[in-house]
């Protein structure tokens, strides 16, 4: 499949013989739709065939009755500038990670880059050159959300002006630096918040040398507008305290790969039980001590259905809407005006369930028949994925008015 740069425009694309479409919507995940079309990369119409306008396409694919769904965003990375992590030495985890049908990541702060400065200006610079580098650089295609700075003491609301001025519209997991206070990290995540820059919070136990526990006393009243890794990055708090959070925080609820798979679980039932799964999220809190995670995002998908008996087009939303809306993205929903990011999926060969849906409830993860970033084809079949049972197919152009 041939690789586009990132400037490159889509044209027309229609997308057509839909079989199962996810919007990533929580308040109605399956569409009755067959058909989208994408004007340079952003979607124009969804419905049935009929009702849209598809002739003249540049491109045509014929979905062969597979599962389209929105890409997926991973909500908690750790990258450096570059397709490589030092953390295992390793290139091309984000590439690897698009074929696992991750479309967008989001940074939770660039702390594995060797030397990391934690004076203020050089975490303030970090910051910049990283939001700055990966919106030049797109790994695959993946829109890597980066420029994360660690907030250390003695940053200043001015500090916090002068990132947003900047660029910058994130935070790194607080707790990583020097800020570990439950009031010292309020006010900074206030600052954060008075410019525009969302935060997230370290939860659980040390992670990384410099980090340290961080209890459900300071996620209350440090109040960053994520819970991070609520299920431990590695380590969990004890569930007391993890349901706590879940009731008496109304901040998103992070769960990821990296951490506890039981409690995982359990927090996914507590969201359910009270009534606010749209503030599940999900994220690989890669790479780590444990590597980079191509199919993380799946892998935990297919977690929560299968042992949280959560139905499964309600988890794709987990990995996609909730993410979009939280995070204020331009993607994650099949709905007009969104980013064209999709992931073609069926099930796996010879999977026990006899649909998409079915099997990943049953605990198997898909096969992945074709991803696509803002109208652009990045990948056909996944070269990490178990083989899907059908992929769709790029139609010639003298197929386009069949």
């Amino acid at each position: 499949m041939t690789q586009a740069s990132a400037s490159d425009k889509s044209g027309k694309v229609v997308i057509r013989n839909i079989g199962l479409m996810l919007s990533g919507d929580l308040n109605r995940p399956i569409l009755d739709a067959d058909t989208i079309v994408v004007h340079d990369g952003l979607i124009s119409a969804v419905g049935r065939a009929k009702d849209c306008d598809t002739g003249q396409a540049r491109t045509l694919i014929d979905a062969c009755q597979t599962c389209v769904a929105p890409g997926l965003i991973d909500s908690h990375v750790h990258p450096v500038p570059g397709d490589w992590t030092p953390r295992q030495n390793q290139l091309g985890w984000i590439d690897s990670s698009m074929h696992g049908g991750v479309t967008t990541m989001v940074s939770a702060g660039e702390v594995h880059l060797p030397g990391r400065p934690k004076d203020i200006v050089g975490l303030k610079a970090l910051a910049i050159t990283a939001q700055r580098a990966f919106d030049n650089f797109r790994p695959g295609g993946v829109k890597v959300l980066a420029g994360a700075p660690v907030i250390e003491k003695g940053l200043t609301e001015q500090d916090f002006k002068d990132l947003a001025q900047a660029g910058v519209r994130l935070l790194g997991e607080v707790g990583l630096g020097s800020v570990k206070a439950g009031d010292e990290a309020r006010q900074m995540v206030a600052w954060a918040r008075q410019h525009g820059i969302q935060s997230t919070i370290h939860t659980g136990g040390p992670s990384i040398p410099g980090s340290g526990l961080i209890d459900k006393d300071v996620v209350l009243e440090a109040d960053a507008d994520v819970i991070g890794h609520i299920n431990g990055g590695h380590t969990a708090l004890p569930w007391r305290q993890v349901c706590e959070l879940c009731e008496k925080s109304a901040r998103a609820i992070e769960l990821v790969h990296n951490g506890n798979e039981k409690i995982a679980i359990e927090a996914a039932r507590a969201a359910i039980a009270l009534r606010c799964p749209h503030r599940i999220i999900l994220g690989t809190d890669g790479p780590a001590g444990s590597g980079a995670q191509p199919l993380g995002m799946l892998r935990m998908m297919a977690l929560i259905a299968s042992f949280a008996e959560i139905p499964a087009e309600l988890v794709f939303c987990f990995a996609t809407g909730n993410t979009a809306r939280i995070r204020q993205l331009n993607c994650g929903l099949i709905e007009a005006g969104r980013a064209a990011d999709f992931v073609f999926m069926d099930r796996a060969q010879h999977s026990a369930g006899s649909t998409l849906l079915q099997s990943l409830q049953l605990g198997d993860i898909p096969g992945i028949g074709m991803v696509m970033i803002d109208g652009l084809v990045r990948c056909g079949r996944s070269r990490n994925t178990p083989p899907a049972t059908t992929i769709p197919q790029l139609l010639p152009q003298r197929q386009q008015g069949h």
